[in-house]
């Protein structure tokens, strides 16, 4: 089973997304539930293995799969993992699972039809994680879209049909210069092998050289089809509505999953194909790294809406993550940017998850987000408070929270940079601390402040199970981060390795 295992990862959520699909046009809802449980929990199972098989020997790809799909323009169903993706397979199978629990008793219109979109985009974000074909990962890439588009704008708040335009627009475009790139490379290597393209214009390549130019056109398309995805800033003003009037379920999955393969691209195809382009104009990436970090979390402080206030929170927390991406030193990524921006990327995954689905926990009693509606939370509601507090907390960075570990990676790692980028990049820390305290201390602290407070009642059962296995894995990582060290070392080494290359100034060129 194992050879075909991440095509069973992949798979198995759409074929139950499907027969979800299926059983609801009898709209029997609880059996949809159930199904959508069990499909979710397999599919979580199924990738487990992943993770405990996995050996950090090499950085090559590992449970690999290949298999021609379409031979005249060599486009192979070409699958594998490793120390860059492997993670977030499971993570995505994971927050899936959990997302499917906490929708079971708040979704009440078109249950089976939000279920079987959460599975099947379940299974197509795992297939963009698992390519090593570039038109099977662009082909995950942009089908992705379409379940969180009809999230949004079938289950969304009052402006739903807007922000879901919004999101779809702005990533389309984006992905479609992506494509173009995509084409110039097969035009150059005749493969859309990802491991071609990267080696493509080294020395032992298959053609030695590509321009300075050709990279830079390059860069410029992987930059807006994933600087738009992460976001980063100034392409960000989608995310904020988009977050604003998905449902909990939907927030949770683009802010812990989908927002990381923009980052897992630039890993995947920035710094390897077009390393003198990155080596050139990283710093601008660098820059606009910082601003997002600052800025965006200045305008996270001013936010009287508590999912907008966390959505510019993942703007901020997600340019830790480019900013470990594209940090150099003599032309070498730094080990402790490259690290410590994956180890972001899992932990922010568990945060920004738990974060929105605690907001999400007094939307279901209140039905409103605004700060000001709420206020003595505690008082009613204990052990939610609690829960919400250890979230808090990892949001802001605490040591022995996973939100801690990859900002205090990237730090260490711009210090080896220029002591001003670590710096501005620490300042966040006390601006993040800022505005996510003052968060919840005017939500939950103080006398209880409306009657919909008074009548508010603490978790139930559901929500109870979710909001543990999500303090676990944030404690977890927290205080445990070689669990998931340990598997990212040698696919690291060989990611700075391959942007480490030089492919320009030699004899030789581009078809």
């Amino acid at each position: 089973m194992l050879e075909h295992l991440l095509s069973f990862i992949i798979w198995t959520p759409i074929f139950f997304g499907v027969l979800v699909l299926a059983v609801g046009r009898d709209q029997r809802p609880a059996t949809a539930k159930v199904i959508s449980v069990f499909g979710a929990g397999l599919g979580f199972l199924l990738s487990l293995p992943l993770y405990f098989r996995f050996q950090d020997l090499h950085g090559g790809p590992q449970f690999v799969e290949l298999l021609s799909w379409i031979p005249a323009f060599n486009i192979n169903y070409h699958l594998g993992v490793d120390g860059l993706s492997m993670f977030f397979v499971v993570l995505n199978s994971f927050i899936t699972f959990l997302v499917v629990i906490a929708g079971w008793e708040v979704i009440t219109s078109r249950v089976s039809h939000y279920h079987a979109a959460f599975l099947v985009m379940s299974g197509l974000i795992n297939g963009a994680f698992a390519s090593q074909d570039a038109m099977l990962f662009y082909a995950f890439f942009e089908a992705m879209l379409i379940p969180m588009y009809l999230i949004i704008g079938v289950w969304g708040g009052p402006r739903r049909v807007y922000a879901s335009l919004k999101f779809f627009l702005y990533t389309l475009m984006g992905s479609l210069l992506l494509l173009v790139s995509f084409i110039w490379l097969y035009k150059q290597t005749g493969s859309f092998d990802i491991a071609t393209f990267q080696r493509f214009g080294v020395r032992d390549g298959l053609v030695a050289g590509m321009s300075l130019k050709s990279q830079t056109l390059l860069l410029v398309a992987f930059f807006f089809a994933f600087a738009v995805k992460v976001p980063m800033f100034p392409v960000h003003t989608w995310l904020p509505d988009a977050h604003v009037e998905a449902p909990t379920g939907g927030s949770m999955v683009l802010a812990a999953i989908t927002l990381k393969l923009g980052a897992y691209g630039f890993l995947r195809f920035a710094l390897p194909i077009v390393p003198d382009a990155v080596r050139e104009y990283g710093s601008i990436i660098v820059v606009l790294s910082l601003i997002a970090i600052v800025y965006v979390g200045l305008i996270a402080l001013v936010q009287t809406d508590m999912k907008k206030l966390v959505a510019y929170s993942s703007i901020s927390h997600m340019g830790f993550v480019t900013l470990g991406t594209f940090m150099y030193v003599d032309g070498v990524p730094t080990v402790y940017g490259l690290e410590g921006a994956l180890m972001q990327m899992i932990s922010h995954g568990f945060v920004s998850a738990a974060m929105f689905f605690c907001i999400g926990v007094l939307y279901d009693r209140m039905h409103s987000r605004k700060i000001a509606d709420y206020g003595g939370v505690a008082n009613r509601m204990p052990i939610f408070a609690a829960f919400f507090l250890l979230f808090s907390m990892a949001n802001c960075g605490l040591p022995a929270t996973s939100g801690f570990v990859g900002e205090f990676l990237v730090i260490m790692g711009a210090l080896k940079v220029q002591f001003w980028i670590a710096f501005a990049a620490g300042i966040t820390l006390i601006v993040g601390a800022a505005y996510t305290l003052w968060m919840y201390k005017r939500v939950v602290f103080g006398a209880v402040g409306s009657e919909g407070v008074e009548s508010l009642v603490d978790v139930n059962f559901r929500e109870f199970i979710v909001l543990a296995i999500l303090a676990v894995s944030v404690l977890g990582m927290g205080l445990l981060p070689g669990l998931f060290s340990a598997k990212l070392h040698s696919s690291v080494d060989t990611l700075i390795y391959q942007a480490s290359q030089y492919k320009v100034g030699r004899e030789g060129g581009e078809k």
